[in-house]
């Protein structure tokens, strides 16, 4: 079952606070990794390639501090598998600072061909492909 952003955004944050900015890569890495072990979308809102890297718009809390509780999330609405896959997430790269994830996630090809046609420094708001997403992290698993 797909779940709300807002949900998982309530999952990542619970006895947790970071900045805006790591938060939206947490965001993307779940949804990433969600699509390539779990073979679905953990949520249904859009990700956008902005020059900061991926970012969801419905959750877009600038570079401030955000914690829990977050505003409409329901976190006990995530299945096992999908704590599971957010939990291997925040094992991965929860300790990571927010501009290597920035960086990171801006050197990856999703990002990347998201952002082919637009300008740089433009804020744009061209979606990165959930198919783009599967097939790049896809492509990092052993065979």
């Amino acid at each position: 079952m797909i779940v709300s952003v807002h949900d998982v955004t309530g999952y990542i944050l619970d006895d947790r606070t970071m900045t805006g900015l790591k938060l939206q890569k947490l965001l993307y890495y779940s949804q990433a990794w969600s699509l390539v072990w779990d073979g679905e979308p953990l949520f249904e809102e859009k990700i956008e390639a902005w020059p900061s890297g991926p970012v969801i718009r419905e959750v877009y809390c600038g570079y401030f501090q955000v914690g829990s509780p977050w505003p409409g999330g329901h976190p006990n609405r995530l299945s096992t598998p999908q704590r599971e896959t957010v939990v291997r997430v925040l094992d991965s790269y929860g300790s990571k600072p927010s501009r290597l994830l920035k960086d990171l996630a801006r050197h990856e090809k999703p990002w990347q061909e998201a952002r082919a046609k637009v300008v740089p420094g433009q804020r744009g708001n061209t979606e990165i492909s959930l198919a783009s997403m599967a097939e790049y992290y896809g492509s990092l698993v052993a065979k």
